[in-house]
């Protein structure tokens, strides 16, 4: 089995502004590697920008033309980043942190211990 495999977890939050309710996540991605990571933001924000007011869509071009080598930098230092904007009274923010994800079990070819095998039905006699 191997060991730990270094990457970083992505994920995409939004948050009312004027709401109580707290963040939603959105969504989540599992990248290998930190251009993996911040491309996965990248096309996030060039898939959306046609949709956001126009301080919004300068905030994700901003990212997208001045800031995003520096994003890559600290995720190859292994530093977390944040990118946020905000599109009328809601943020979006997508974060990346470094992790290490463990390998699971390849189970193929392997007999599986008794507690994890399937039961048959308990049959009431």
């Amino acid at each position: 089995m191997n060991g730990p495999t270094r990457g970083y977890w992505c994920e995409c939050w939004t948050e009312e502004v004027t709401s109580a309710g707290g963040p939603a996540r959105l969504s989540s991605f599992d990248a290998y590697s930190a251009p993996q990571a911040d491309r996965w933001v990248a096309i996030a924000l060039r898939t959306i920008s046609p949709a956001l007011d126009s301080d919004a869509s300068d905030e994700a071009w901003a990212w997208l033309h001045d800031e995003r080598a520096e994003t890559r930098r600290a995720l190859i230092r292994s530093e977390p980043c944040t990118v946020t904007i905000t599109h009328a009274d809601v943020h979006i923010t997508w974060t990346i942190r470094p992790v290490l994800f463990l390998p699971l079990t390849h189970r193929q070819g392997i007999e599986l211990r008794t507690c994890t095998r399937s039961f048959e039905p308990h049959r009431a006699d």
